[in-house]
């Protein structure tokens, strides 16, 4: 019923598809899976807001030389009257981006940034969190041999410490203007037990601010070094690794405070395409699952 066996672009379908007529002068790239863990490289147009004529390019793998070959195809006149192109902090991402647009300017999204920051401050409510769970155990098997009931310690709201770690999870992503009655006491016990996860949240929650409160770029730099600092000092492993990968990514980093571009779009555009996929139970066949998302979307 459809014309997808006179499809032009069927012959490579699975391997690359493009549509030159949707470059624009702003662009997303980002990788996504199409089924059971494929992964597929999308360049989409930003002024089409997800909608018809945001796909410009889908490319199987994330293989920097094999994408670059496939966008190459367009011709460099339109290639470079790209302004600016947002990518993850993924190498091949930024190498794709170089070659491909030599005149454009990269962008590294603020979220992948902040979200190495937020994994940091769960990576030490886990550590504690098994330290715990590890000393609860041995007091049980003390219990045990004295034939004695273990009763754990309860906190003034009602958690033991090992829930009090688990349940502070959520807390932690958000900034403390957003948190319940309940989370605000949950925090004030966390803080005064585990002041090391005070001083991951602080400086996580400073990052933040720093995307959120800043559009000068060379103020932005000043305070992105006033943080490097105060990573220093503390010694925690993890944010010391955060700060050696912005000082790699530094430029492309401080290039999203000449306009606050993110990759939001690519994110979105990501969940359309999931969506899509939930909705028709996964994907049996490639090909025609591509010709279907690019007739909406391309």
């Amino acid at each position: 019923m459809s014309d997808f066996n006179n499809w032009s672009q069927k012959g490579h379908a699975q391997d690359w598809l493009l549509f030159g007529d949707n470059l624009g002068e702003y662009l997303s790239l980002d990788e996504t899976s199409l089924s059971n863990g494929e992964l597929y490289t999308i360049l989409t147009n930003k002024g089409a807001k997800g909608n018809k004529g945001a796909i410009v390019a889908i490319i199987k793998g994330t293989k920097a030389i094999t994408v670059i070959a496939v966008i190459n195809k367009l011709c460099v006149s339109r290639r470079e009257t790209v302004k600016e192109v947002t990518v993850d902090m993924a190498g091949s991402m930024n190498l794709i981006a170089k070659k491909c647009f030599p005149k454009t300017e990269i962008v590294t999204d603020r979220f992948h940034v902040q979200k190495l920051a937020f994994e940091a401050v769960q990576e030490e409510r886990i550590r504690l969190r098994w330290e715990i769970i590890a000393q609860e155990n041995s007091k049980i098997e003390k219990s045990r041999e004295f034939g004695e009931i273990y009763m754990p310690e309860l906190l003034s709201n009602g958690d033991t410490e090992r829930q009090l770690l688990a349940r502070s999870r959520y807390l932690l992503f958000k900034s403390k203007s957003k948190w319940t009655p309940s989370q605000i006491t949950r925090e004030e016990l966390l803080f005064e037990r585990y002041p090391s996860v005070k001083k991951v949240y602080s400086l996580s929650q400073g990052l933040s601010y720093i995307f959120e409160n800043n559009t000068n770029k060379n103020i932005a730099r000043v305070k992105l070094a006033q943080w490097y600092n105060k990573v220093e000092t503390p010694g925690f492993k993890s944010f010391n690794t955060i700060s050696k990968t912005i000082q790699i990514h530094y430029e492309t980093i401080l290039n999203y405070f000449n306009n606050t571009s993110t990759n939001a779009s690519a994110e979105s555009f990501n969940a359309k395409i999931k969506a899509f996929r939930a909705q028709f139970r996964g994907v049996r066949d490639i090909p025609f699952f591509l010709y279907r998302l690019t007739k909406i979307y391309a």
